[in-house]
């Protein structure tokens, strides 16, 4: 939990996303005077920690699946059965949709993340009414070895719900179960990264489900996100978008950049331990 706090406290320090998780570096001078006072100095913070290392990022749904029924009801392999290729996602009740929330939080990740060093990997290229999919088989491989491009060491997968009920409220994350054949090599990485994101959001701010999981942490194995991927990878439902409280938090800059700041202090924690 330590390295999670620190994570975050770095995160929180910069003005916008697009200066995530960096610290500058204390001046010559500055390092020259304190050293003569006798202040003991922490050690320094590595600029780049995650360099080397590719993220793949999911924000879920997209625009355009609205206007696609008929390909996203396509079934597809989500892990030895079939599932449908994607869904429109859900909104909030004021009509933000869940495309556009996923699309906001990843790319503020992304900027985050490439400052601190890691390679990006995209599982769709945009935000638009025009287009639709990737389907959830295509999603979970992208970033897997021989997939043709860069090979991941993690893949998040962005959510949120879209739940009715008075007291249905906060953010779980889910993990891949056992499923022979597809989720045996990622099983026990994936559990722990579920943890580390989970304990990010708290220490972020944000509070577990209250309807969903254990500790926020949830297991499934119907998600072909997950089923398909060959690197660790949990998926996050960050919290109810059918709850006025919530829902108004997610559609607003300054909440897409906290939730983003505490995934990526999450993914952190995962990658350098």
């Amino acid at each position: 939990m330590t390295g999670l706090l620190v994570g975050l406290l770095l995160l929180a320090g910069c003005a916008t996303d697009t200066d995530p998780g960096g610290t500058s570096p204390a001046s010559p001078s500055a390092t020259s005077s304190a050293s003569a006072r006798g202040v003991e100095l922490s050690p320094a913070v590595p600029a780049r920690p995650l360099t080397g290392m590719v993220v793949v990022l999911d924000p879920g749904h997209q625009l355009g699946n609205g206007h696609h029924g008929g390909e996203i009801n396509d079934p597809v392999d989500a892990g030895g059965f079939e599932k449908a290729c994607n869904t429109t996602g859900t909104a909030t009740d004021a009509g933000f949709p869940e495309a556009t929330f996923t699309w906001e939080v990843a790319t503020r990740m992304r900027s985050m993340l490439r400052r601190l060093g890691a390679r990006v990997v995209m599982t769709r290229d945009g935000n638009s009414d025009e287009e639709w999919g990737p389907c959830v088989d295509v999603r979970g491989s992208i970033g897997n070895p021989g997939e043709g491009r860069p090979v991941g060491d993690v893949r998040i997968s962005i959510h949120a719900d879209g739940v009715r009920g008075d007291a249905a409220t906060g953010f779980h994350v889910i993990r891949p179960g056992g499923l022979d054949g597809w989720t045996d090599d990622i099983e026990a990485d994936s559990a722990v990264l579920a943890d580390d994101v989970r304990d990010a959001l708290v220490a972020g701010g944000w509070h577990p489900s209250t309807y969903r999981g254990v500790d926020g942490v949830d297991v499934r194995t119907d998600l072909g996100t997950l089923n398909r991927s060959d690197i660790p990878a949990v998926m996050v439902e960050l919290g109810n978008m059918r709850d006025a409280g919530e829902g108004a938090v997610m559609a607003t800059s300054a909440g897409q950049g906290r939730y983003a700041r505490a995934l990526v202090a999450g993914v952190r924690a995962w990658l350098t331990r």
